[in-house]
């Protein structure tokens, strides 16, 4: 009753609630920094502990100077101005000691020693401001109302830090205000209840009370513009770390390329929305998408044209979806999609206007392409009902529509599970195929076109399954390129071939097929190299043949290698001329030994004029840089006359002769206890012996 006396009888209390108001507005702005402080570390900390401290102390020491303004005596006052900035200093100072204690990493109760702290500094500040406070008077002190000014400063300071740092929730910051703003006002209106004046007559002149008003007004100003100058910088910081955050977490949910979500947002989408559409009785389709050409662009224009691409495909993807639809970039070339649907025909006007986008041509820079796409669509829950099947079966259903060139668009089937653990399987015998001797040779004559005369054989690997029986090569190879099986096939099929071919005594040559994942990685120059030492086969017996797409996944590789293996003496020739790049910068890049003709154009040049000026084409490019040009696929006597009109140089095909196994193709005669053999084919018959 003491205090409250104190307060309402000898105060102004219009400036009492000034003073009010400068400590609650400092006790905001103070606590809020704090919290910043805490978030930061080491010399951003000290620099937020110094801010918080500047706003604390500047808060503290204007509620107290303007408190001290409103008590009203009646006898002459005057401030001793170097203890008036003393207490200043020790407000400040005192309040940065017990922040960087309470963010310290010592013991448990560091926010509560650091909150006792500010308490004793506070009741620095407090008395070293009376010390400066003079007045004509005699002053007496309670010493029970000290002590008491004391601890509440300390008590109330220590429980408004504990609030401030250990208690996280909602209401915590409203709690540890109030006792920031206690510890302020408990000290200062103890400590002047604590204080009795005795005016003594001087004669000097009682401060003007307008002019003591305009001093607090002056003060709170000068406090005020503190305080706000800390919450400026909260609320820039605040601002540019909230900007920060955006962006970062915009950069880990978005594609940095085409600004698309990723895959990570991806799958917290379709999470979601498999919640709601089990809720709503909706269905969820899942898209997989994935480029068709996109390889192209890269390999031909390079990497920048093919990011060109992937920006112009994701700014149309952007522009399609409507509510209820996401699309984003989940790989390289890799895209996906979710709709949400009740209706088939909404699912099937989504995925229209996504082949439609897809298939639109894109410019970059000189040249016009189209990537098409191919796309693969499941559906929740009738396909899967957790979020990896449903992904599974729609990249299933994808790569059905990528094997089939006619379509371009796939819906799940079950059997497309069957398939795929049939290709698994697949894969797993095949790793085994040629420890089991399961593998074969086979060999296909190629012959002179001007004379009929054999110039050597094609060597193709055949597969008899224990269960399946023989698997195609167009089945089985792509499966062991994919699984890295090719590269024990590859060595095997060469090694085999040389051998077989250095035991016959007529020196044809053998062509055998190179794949490019064996350029990936194998050192093939070396192989090659043991390979002829160890069969004996003469390098100039054996011919090497690669696609152009070998040559274009890593062309500087790849032709550094060809040039080692031609320095053996080893012949190379480029497999499948005319389809896919077929550009004429690789055939200046590298001298290759022989061109060989795409077995397609043969196919069609009885009826289409288009077919036959290719192989016109084709053959007088080979004519005019003098290199030999090989036409695959003949099936006809009529097809073997236009190439000779043609001037074809060789050519092989089912007329000439199918594959065969090489027991076939020599039939051992016996004749005067010598092994004699002659060629079963359609062209002329050749003698040779076979050691």
């Amino acid at each position: 009753m003491r205090v409250l006396s104190c307060i309402l009888t000898e105060h102004n209390l219009w400036l009492v609630l000034l003073a009010a108001f400068v400590c609650i507005s400092g006790g905001w702005i103070t606590l809020n920094l704090l919290r910043r402080a805490e978030s930061t570390h080491d010399l951003q900390r000290s620099g937020w502990v110094f801010l918080t401290a500047v706003a604390a102390g500047s808060s503290i020491w204007c509620t107290h100077f303007i408190a001290m303004l409103a008590y009203e005596v009646a006898a002459p006052v005057t401030f001793d101005p170097i203890l008036t900035m003393a207490s200043f200093l020790l407000a400040v100072f005192g309040c940065a000691g017990g922040f960087a204690v309470t963010l310290s990493r010592l013991p448990r109760v560091a926010p509560e020693f650091g909150g006792a702290i500010v308490g004793l500094a506070v009741t620095l500040m407090h008395y070293t401001g009376m010390m400066a406070y003079h007045v004509d008077g005699i002053v007496e002190w309670n010493k029970g109302y000290v002590v008491a000014s004391v601890l509440l400063s300390v008590t109330f300071a220590a429980l408004a830090l504990h609030q401030a740092i250990r208690r996280p929730w909602r209401f915590a910051g409203i709690a540890g205000l109030v006792l920031f703003v206690l510890a302020v006002v408990s000290l200062h209106f103890t400590a002047m209840t604590a204080v009795s004046v005795t005016p003594l007559i001087t004669g000097a002149n009682l401060a003007d009370p307008y002019a003591m008003e305009a001093m607090a007004v002056a003060v709170a100003g000068g406090g005020l513009l503190m305080i706000g100058t800390g919450v400026a910088s909260y609320m820039i910081d605040e601002r540019a770390s909230r900007e920060s955050i955006q962006k970062l977490q915009h950069m880990a949910l978005n594609d940095l390329l085409t600004g698309l979500p990723n895959r990570s947002s991806f799958a917290d989408y379709l999470q979601n929305e498999m919640e709601h559409a089990e809720e709503d009785g909706v269905k969820l389709a899942v898209i997989g998408i994935d480029l068709d050409r996109f390889k192209e662009i890269n390999d031909l224009r390079g990497h920048k044209a093919g990011d060109q691409a992937l920006k112009a495909i994701g700014r149309r993807l952007a522009r399609l979806v409507k509510d209820g639809e996401f699309v984003a970039r989940v790989g390289g070339d890799e895209f996906a999609a979710a709709k949400r649907f009740r209706s088939q025909n909404e699912l099937l006007d989504f995925v229209a206007r996504l082949e439609k986008v897809l298939f639109e041509p894109i410019r970059i820079d000189d040249f016009e392409t189209v990537t098409g796409a191919s796309i693969g669509v499941a559906v929740y829950p009738d396909d899967g009902i957790d979020q990896e099947r449903l992904v599974s079966n729609a990249d299933l259903a994808m790569y059905r529509a990528k094997a089939d060139v006619g379509r371009a668009v796939c819906f799940y089937e079950s059997k497309m599970d069957e398939a795929a653990r049939a290709r698994h399987m697949l894969a797993q015998d095949l790793r085994r195929a040629v420890e089991l001797e399961q593998l074969d040779l086979h060999y296909q004559v190629q012959t002179s076109v001007s004379t009929g005369e054999i110039c050597g054989y094609e060597v193709l690997v055949r597969w008899h399954h224990p269960e399946r029986g023989a698997v195609p090569p167009s089945e089985f190879i792509p499966i062991a390129e994919e699984s890295g099986t090719i590269l024990v096939i590859g060595e095997w099929v060469l090694r085999t071939a040389c051998r077989e071919a250095a035991s016959w005594d007529a020196p044809y040559k053998i062509a055998v097929n190179l794949s490019p994942v064996q350029f990936a990685h194998a050192d093939l120059a070396k192989l090659v190299h043991a390979i002829l030492l160890e069969t004996g086969l003469p390098p100039a017996r054996l011919e090497l043949e690669i696609t152009e797409s070998t040559i274009i996944a890593d062309k500087s590789r790849t032709l550094h290698v060809l040039r080692q293996i031609r320095a053996l003496g080893v012949t190379i020739a480029i497999d499948d001329f005319g389809t896919g790049y077929s550009s004429l910068d690789t055939l200046r890049s590298f001298p290759f030994d022989k061109i060989k003709l795409d077995r397609s154009f043969m196919s069609e040049v009885d009826q289409s004029i288009q077919a036959k000026a290719i192989v016109r084409a084709v053959l007088t490019l080979g004519k005019s840089l003098d290199i030999p040009v090989l036409a695959e696929g003949v099936e006809t006597d009529h097809q073997l006359e236009i190439l000779r009109v043609e001037g074809c140089d060789e050519a092989q095909g089912f007329f000439l002769g199918r594959p065969k196994p090489v027991e076939q193709i020599f039939q051992v005669e016996a004749a005067n206890g010598d092994e004699e053999a002659s060629f079963s084919g359609r062209v002329p018959p050749q003698r040779m012996r076979r050691r």
